[in-house]
């Protein structure tokens, strides 16, 4: 690992910015030189925050499914770096977990993500990584910015939550399944190799 990656991600992990969060503060990311894949996503759910271990939980399990990877290869930040939007817990509100906190973003994405040069597809986690990397390309919503996934090709790809809170969504839209997922277990295939 680069000595600039290591120092940086270090300070990360030692981030007390967010002192005030329910749970505390516990940066949850994972990151090394030549990840040609990085996932953004929200923020780390309260399994995570226990473990530290990212998508550590049944988004997990969904989300490797999804890209068509075993664990070992998910969890080798040299192939595949995890960079959520937030990096600690958020706390839970009425509806489920918090956003994540806008700190890390402000603090740490415009550092680190330039120095994962090697990065050639970016996944979008859901709304708050989608608003972040596409920015004003993004369409009105999460349905129709998944939908034009085609449009940000071969770049970054827009997914909704693999949470089983959003089982209502895919049944709703038998197309991600059809469609985006096929290209996104090719792709994925193709990078990793």
């Amino acid at each position: 690992m680069s000595d600039e990656l290591e120092t940086l991600l270090a300070e990360i992990r030692a981030c007390r910015k967010c002192a005030d969060l329910p749970a505390g503060p516990r940066p949850v990311l994972r990151a090394a030189p030549g990840a040609r894949i990085l996932l953004a996503g929200q923020a780390p759910g309260i399994r995570v925050h226990e473990t530290g271990i990212p998508w550590n939980d049944p988004s997990g399990d969904r989300l490797r499914q999804w890209l068509g990877v075993e664990k070992d290869v998910f969890y080798d930040p040299a192939r595949i770096a995890i960079v959520p939007m937030g990096f600690c817990y958020p706390g839970t509100g009425r509806s489920g977990d918090l956003p994540p906190r806008p700190e890390c973003r402000a603090t740490w994405h415009s550092r680190l993500v330039p120095m994962l040069g090697d990065v050639e597809l970016t996944i979008c986690i859901g709304q708050y990584a989608q608003a972040w990397y596409l920015g004003g390309r993004r369409r009105a919503t999460l349905t129709e910015t998944v939908g034009a996934w085609r449009d940000y090709a071969p770049g970054l790809l827009p997914l909704p939550h693999p949470s089983g809170r959003n089982n209502g969504w895919l049944k709703r839209n038998p197309w991600f399944e059809a469609d985006v997922l096929p290209h996104l277990r090719a792709r994925v295939a193709a990078l990793l190799q």
